[in-house]
């Protein structure tokens, strides 16, 4: 069974990731209307991981007797000034979410939960990709926008193969 604070946390953080998804997708949006398909592709594999992370939560409340609350989620920003201001918004993203499965792991270090632990390992070994996003934006601002369809071609290759639940 799974303490009460710890099931609270996690449905947060299950929302949370509905709610990032949400943000992937309005950046999609803004890059399609942009031209940049390659992008849009980019965002929307970030979109389809954010909602494989929820369903992952999901699942594992459900295992754990657990309650899934979904909530409604906060409207995403639709609109922005440039390419280098939607990566510079999803850098400051992924570092929230970081923070958040940080901080998840230590209340489950705290309430003793080791499988919650080992399973919140899975989500901070996943975060790796601020790196990947750190580095578009020095590609971007090098670049300018004469050399955004190079990079366009670029973000087209990223894809994302959902592992099993």
């Amino acid at each position: 069974m799974i303490s009460k604070r710890l099931l609270y946390a996690l449905n947060d953080q299950f929302n949370y990731e509905l709610e990032s998804a949400n943000i992937y997708l309005a950046m999609a949006g803004y890059t399609a209307d942009l031209g940049l398909g390659g992008f849009t592709n980019w965002f929307m594999a970030q979109y389809e991981e954010e909602l494989f992370h929820a369903k992952k939560i999901m699942k594992f409340i459900s295992d754990k007797n657990g309650r899934i609350e979904v909530k409604s989620v906060a409207a995403p920003q639709n609109n922005f000034n440039s390419l280098l201001e939607v990566f510079q918004a999803t850098l400051v993203h992924k570092q929230e979410v970081s923070t958040r499965f940080y901080d998840l792991m230590n209340i489950a270090l705290e309430e003793k939960e080791h499988s919650t632990k080992s399973f919140l390992q899975w989500f901070i070994d996943e975060q790796v990709e601020e790196a990947t996003v750190g580095d578009m934006i020095n590609k971007i601002k090098f670049v300018k926008d004469s050399g955004l369809y190079l990079l366009d071609q670029e973000a087209a290759k990223r894809n994302f193969n959902a592992p099993s639940l």
